[in-house]
């Protein structure tokens, strides 16, 4: 594992796990929204996320997290690792309106500084379509994955925390 790409919906522990795995690994990590966001929350135009997204990819390793699915297919093929965590909407519906209510005005380290917390409907009603509108195509691209890479799949916390274990 020289290069882990951490992907799933709002709220399914992405950062966490990320964190957990550069920390076991000691591998370099990114946290792609602290690239994507400027201070207001505002994203970064298309042309320079692609450059950003080709200078991180072109690395010799690191742990990635994030999804960005306009970059994802570029990300997916850099990685040698995989980890979908696909877990159920509403356990990430819930930690997306916890995380909001315990980071309230501050804003998270995995973050851009001058991006405090917030919470829209539109990114709860991201979450909560995410299984049925984002999670086909993302399996649909890890099933086309040559052999040679490692994919993992992880439905729940108990699978998250044996991944992790195993590290």
């Amino acid at each position: 594992m020289r290069r882990v790409l951490v992907i799933g919906s709002g709220g399914s522990g992405k950062t966490t796990v990320a964190k957990e795995i550069a920390a076991k690994t000691g591998l370099p990590l990114i946290h792609l929204d602290q690239l994507f966001w400027h201070p207001g929350w505002v994203s970064t135009p298309d042309a320079e996320w692609d450059r950003v997204t080709d200078e991180l990819i072109a690395r010799d390793s690191w742990v990635m997290d994030g999804n960005y699915g306009r970059t994802l297919p570029k990300r997916v093929a850099a990685a040698d690792t995989v980890v979908f965590l696909d877990l159920p909407r509403v356990v990430c519906t819930w930690r997306i309106f916890k995380r909001r209510f315990s980071h309230f005005g501050k804003t998270r380290p995995d973050v851009a500084p001058g991006c405090p917390e917030h919470l829209s409907w539109e990114f709860v009603h991201w979450v909560w379509t995410y299984p049925s509108r984002r999670r086909p195509g993302i399996l649909r691209q890890l099933e086309a994955l040559s052999r040679d890479k490692r994919v993992f799949v992880l439905k729940n916390s108990s699978e998250v925390s044996r991944f992790l274990a195993n590290l």
